[in-house]
């Protein structure tokens, strides 16, 4: 007669529990102290990089409010001449900010809608197979020097628009705002596309599941779900805009006058501090104009980034109420 004995588990000695304490506290301290070391790091790294900003943004301010101690603040953003190596020079900035804004908005009016269709297309229709090509050749297009995008836009984009309009002149206000547009588009598409692919699959089920068509759930579930990332990606794509040099400096035309029409030259503020820098002798009051116009240029893409945060929170309201 066979009995089956279940052998039990027999304490630990108290010595090899206590090392294994002690072992259990050290591994516990170790990661607390990696854990530690690694917050700190982060801490100092956004510390410095916080750091580096407020430095240029101080030695900014310091170099271009030294222009006014000479020159009205009025006259310098509302005059119209802008002749700053003259003996009696004149440094009114305003056709080189209403340039900025028209190569801004124009751009803004062909990238976002087709950024955003882009997003739309790739996250919720595009077959798999599709997205797999398209997506790397959209995100391709972020790569391209913006030297490049200029140079195309001198030798192929410049001819077309003389000889299809019948213009003096190929590089004016629409030639830059279409390469400007062509760079925008990869970043609203790319980051509009992540914001889509972040709404709750729950939520797009759920509108099947109600008899809603692909159309509907894309319009009033999925886009308004996303809004506040969309937000995002417009902001970001404009702010390229507004303060992308080289493909304004090559193919604007140049021109420091207002522009009237999308075939007129323009000189954008950062096309003027890129071409005249490097002639301005340092500490002359053309040296702290461009400074000046670096001031107004930040300011008026840090309002033009808070008024767009604004409207990215009504939108984000807005999306979750109509969810």
């Amino acid at each position: 007669m066979s009995y089956l004995v279940q052998d039990e588990a027999l304490p630990a000695p108290a010595g090899q529990a206590a090392a294994i304490g002690r072992a259990k506290n050290l591994g516990g301290r170790k990661r607390e102290l990696l854990d530690g070391l690694a917050r700190g790091v982060f801490v100092l790294t956004g510390l410095f990089s916080v750091l580096v900003m407020a430095l240029i943004v101080l030695f900014l301010f310091r170099e271009g409010l030294s222009l006014f101690s000479q020159v009205s603040v009025s006259d310098f953003l509302f005059s119209t001449e802008w002749y700053p190596t003259d003996e009696n020079p004149d440094f009114g900035i305003l056709p080189l900010i209403l340039g900025s804004v028209a190569v801004t908005v124009m751009a803004s009016a062909v990238a976002v809608p087709l950024g955003v269709a882009a997003a739309v297309y790739l996250a919720a229709v595009a077959h798999h197979r599709v997205r797999e090509w398209l997506k790397p050749a959209v995100e391709l297009l972020a790569s391209l020097p913006s030297v490049v995008l200029g140079f195309v836009g001198m030798v192929v984009i410049a001819p077309l628009l003389q000889e299809w309009w019948d213009i003096p002149t190929g590089l004016n206000v629409l030639n830059a705002s279409l390469m400007l547009a062509l760079m925008a588009i990869p970043t609203i598409a790319s980051i509009s596309e992540d914001a889509l692919y972040s709404v709750p699959k729950e939520l797009l089920e759920a509108s099947y599941a109600l008899g809603a068509t692909k159309w509907e759930t894309l319009t009033r579930v999925l886009v308004p779900g996303a809004l506040s990332g969309i937000g995002t990606a417009v902001i970001l794509g404009m702010s390229r805009a507004m303060g992308e040099t080289m493909v304004v400096l090559m193919i604007a035309g140049g021109a420091a006058m207002i522009p009237t029409s999308i075939f007129d030259s323009a000189r954008p503020m950062p096309a003027s501090i890129a071409a005249e820098m490097g002639e301005a002798p340092v500490g002359s009051e053309h040296y702290h104009a461009l400074f000046a116009i670096g001031v107004v240029l930040f300011l008026m893409t840090l309002a033009f980034n808070l008024v767009a945060f604004y409207f990215s929170r009504r939108f984000q309201q807005k999306g979750a109420a109509t969810l």
